[in-house]
């Protein structure tokens, strides 16, 4: 059995895009979607330097647009039983599922990423990966410090968020606490002012019901109410992101493969250390379409 998992924030790299829109459809469907949005995704993904991608406004878009042009030219969604995407990766999955348009997802993830930066520039806030140590006393050292765990992304990763200088004391017994190059404190309260700005638009999106099953960040369930798929990317903005409990619902559901699209590789490899007996591929460029179709053929079918 398959799924489609799709990246988020902090996965991309300079110049990710240029392999893809050699193809001239999938460079033609990148002009229109910057034409839509106001946002020059051709300069993003194929000149910039990683400085001017890391800015949220910047990344976002081009994460999911990375995510799509890569599933649509493997072409093998109809053969997933399963989409999930962690964090922004999940207005890719949404997409990918036939719950939005391409460019209405594109539209909304642009709203996104700019309200989250302009949330982000209202209180300094920031965010830590804790890497190691025992979950339960790294939660209850996140929770002491008047942190967030943000992302609980599993396989011993879990990422703080809020005040700085909390993140700065922070230090879990037998853990190793990383910060993150990022502007703000995402998936929590710091984010509110995000959300009224990005429900308002999705309100006013065409919604269909999913295809496949989508996994949600909220608590790893499975939904295909389109509208309740929406609902709950908006909710997402400003609440944790619970991956682990995404890869937990792989695993039950009996999924055997995972194909992470583009950029591919922070996923699958959390998938590696915590549900090593699910297969992955990480699809990081054009040159892995052919194994990737015939990994998607060895476990695609419902």
């Amino acid at each position: 059995m398959l799924a489609i998992i799709a990246p988020g924030q902090g996965a991309q790299t300079p110049g990710m895009l240029a392999p893809w829109i050699e193809n001239e459809e999938n460079k033609a469907l990148l002009t229109q979607w910057s034409d839509a949005i106001d946002l020059d995704l051709i300069h993003l993904g194929v000149h910039a330097d990683a400085d001017e991608i890391k800015d949220t406004a910047n990344a976002q878009p081009l994460i999911v647009a990375a995510g799509l042009l890569s599933a649509r030219s493997l072409g093998v969604t109809d053969k997933a039983s399963y989409i999930a995407g962690h964090s922004v990766g999940e207005i890719t999955a949404a997409a990918l599922a036939g719950v939005l348009t391409p460019l209405d997802a594109m539209k909304l993830v642009r709203a996104r990423g700019l309200e989250m930066a302009r949330a982000a520039a209202l209180a300094p806030a920031g965010m830590s990966a804790v890497l190691g140590g025992e979950r339960e006393v790294v939660l209850a050292a996140i929770a002491q410090a008047g942190l967030v765990a943000a992302n609980d992304n599993g396989a011993g990763q879990i990422v703080a968020a809020g005040d700085l200088s909390a993140l700065a004391t922070l230090a879990p017994e037998g853990a190793r606490v990383r910060p993150l190059a990022v502007a703000g404190a995402f998936h929590t309260s710091y984010m509110e002012p995000a959300v009224e700005p990005v429900r308002a638009l999705a309100a006013s999106l065409i919604v269909s019901d999913a295809k496949v099953g989508v996994l949600s960040n909220k608590d790893g369930a499975v939904i295909t109410s389109g509208r309740e798929i929406v609902d709950r990317i908006v909710h997402q903005i400003s609440h944790p992101v619970r991956w682990d409990l995404c890869m937990e619902s792989l695993l039950k559901l009996t999924v055997t493969g995972v194909i992470e699209v583009a950029p591919a590789g922070t996923l699958v490899g959390l998938i590696k250390r915590a549900t090593p007996a699910i297969e992955q591929l990480a699809l990081k460029s054009p040159a892995e379409l052919e194994g990737a179709s015939a990994f998607a053929n060895s476990h695609g079918g419902k």
